[in-house]
C-alpha cells in the first residue's frame, strides 16, 4: 500500500513537539469525569495541568448521535455496559458535555496554559472544534471504520490522533489509507484495549513497534489500565503519547470515575515517566561523566612482579593484571615481552611505555 508520506517524525501540536527527540506528549481524558458542571470540568483542567498533563481532552456527542437504544434494548450486553445502572442511551445523555460551554472551557484552558481538545462524534462536533482552533482532533476506537467521519475530520487538516482499540490491523491499515488519501499525513496511532478497566495482560504494548515497522507513524498509548505500567513500558519501547483518564476522586459516582486516575497518581506517572526517558538517554554508546573514573579504577593494568634492572629484557612472566589501570593494558602483556627496561624498574609498580624501548 503506497502512503502519501512519509509520515512525519515530528508533529506541532499547540506549542508541544510531538515525537522523535521529544518528551512524551501526556492527555488528561476528562471524558465523562466532568459531572454535568462546568466548574468541576474547569477544576478538572486545572488538576490535569499541575499533574503536568499537555492536554486537557473531553468528548463532544449528542446521545441520540452516538447510540441507538432500541439497538442496545437488543443486545444482552455481558462487558463494562452490563454494569451501568441505567439504559445506555440515558447514561451517554447523562455524559454529553454542553456544546454551549466549549468555547468558555477553551479559553479557561488557553488562560492556565493547558492545551483543550475533544473527541467528536458526530459532524458538526467536528465543526466545532474547528471553529475552536483546537490543535489537533482525537478520534476513538469505536469510529475506526467510519471512513466518513475519517474523511471529514482529516479534510480540516489538522493533526489527528487515532485509536486503534478493538481493532485488526487490517481495519487499522485501511482507517490510515482513508485518512492520508486526503493528503493530511499528520497522524498518530494509539494502541488501547477498549474495557473499562482492562487487564495489564491485555495490554500488548509491543502492537507500538508493529505500528511504526508498519506505517512509519508517531504512536502511543491510550490506556484503561491500573496504575502507570503500561505508559512505562510504551515509553520505554518509543512511544511519544500517553492518554489516561483523570478524575478528582475515584470514589465519586459515574461509570468513569472508578478506573481513572486521580490527580496524584497522575502527576506521579508523569514524573516516573520523565526519570524514564532521561534514563533511556540516547543510541550512542559512550562512557558519561561520571564513568570516567571508573574506567580507570575497575580497569587492569600490567604490574610489575619482579624488579627489573636497567637494560634487562622483559618477558609476560614479568608482569601481572592489577587495578587500577594506570599503565599498559593487558591485552598488550604479548608485546612488552622481549621489549628492553629504560631504568631501574621497582617490583609492585605499574609499567609504562615510557619504561621500555626496543
Amino acid at each position: 500500500m503506497n502512503y502519501p508520506g512519509p509520515f512525519p517524525n515530528v508533529i506541532k501540536i499547540g506549542p508541544c513537539f510531538v515525537g522523535k527527540d521529544n518528551p512524551t506528549f501526556f492527555i488528561a481524558d476528562i471524558g465523562a469525569n466532568f459531572d454535568g458542571s462546568l466548574a468541576k470540568a474547569k477544576e478538572l483542567a486545572l488538576a490535569a495541568k499541575e499533574a503536568g498533563a499537555d492536554v486537557a481532552k473531553f468528548q463532544t456527542f449528542s446521545s441520540p448521535r452516538i447510540v441507538s437504544a432500541v439497538g442496545f434494548s437488543k443486545m444482552k450486553l455481558r462487558g463494562t455496559h452490563s454494569t451501568w445502572q441505567k439504559p445506555v442511551a440515558e447514561v451517554f445523555k447523562d455524559a454529553e458535555f454542553p456544546r454551549e460551554w466549549h468555547e468558555e472551557l477553551s479559553e479557561y484552558c488557553k488562560s492556565i496554559g493547558i492545551i483543550f481538545s475533544s473527541a467528536p462524534y458526530d459532524f458538526e462536533a467536528v465543526d466545532l472544534l474547528d471553529s475552536l482552533d483546537v490543535p489537533f482532533i482525537k478520534i476513538g476506537s469505536g469510529d475506526i471504520t467510519w471512513h466518513e467521519m475519517l474523511t471529514y475530520i482529516a479534510h480540516k487538516g489538522r493533526p489527528m490522533i487515532l485509536g486503534t482499540g478493538a481493532s485488526t490491523l487490517g481495519e487499522v491499515e485501511e482507517a490510515i489509507r482513508v485518512i492520508t488519501s486526503t493528503g493530511n499525513t499528520k497522524l498518530i496511532l494509539l494502541q488501547c484495549i477498549t474495557n473499562y478497566p482492562s487487564k495489564i495482560g491485555s495490554a500488548n504494548i509491543n502492537v507500538i513497534k508493529t505500528y511504526r515497522d508498519v506505517f512509519g507513524v508517531i504512536t502511543g498509548y491510550s490506556d484503561h489500565t491500573p496504575g502507570d505500567i503500561v505508559p512505562l513500558g510504551t515509553v520505554a519501547l518509543g512511544g511519544k503519547v500517553i492518554e489516561k483518564h483523570l478524575t478528582l476522586d475515584r470514589k465519586s459516582k459515574g461509570n468513569d470515575h472508578p478506573f481513572s486516575m486521580e490527580p496524584g497518581e497522575f502527576k506521579l506517572m508523569v514524573d516516573r515517566v520523565r526519570q524514564l526517558e532521561s534514563a533511556l538517554g540516547s543510541d550512542y554508546k559512550d562512557v558519561v561523566e561520571e564513568e570516567e573514573e571508573t574506567v580507570v579504577v575497575q580497569r587492569r593494568a600490567l604490574y610489575l612482579v619482579n624488579d627489573i634492572p636497567h637494560g634487562q629484557a622483559l618477558s609476560s612472566s614479568d608482569v601481572t593484571e592489577l587495578r587500577p589501570a594506570l599503565g599498559i593494558l593487558p591485552e598488550f602483556k604479548g608485546t612488552i615481552a622481549g621489549m628492553f627496561s629504560k631504568r631501574d624498574l621497582k617490583a609492585g609498580n605499574p609499567l609504562y611505555w615510557e619504561d621500555l624501548e626496543k
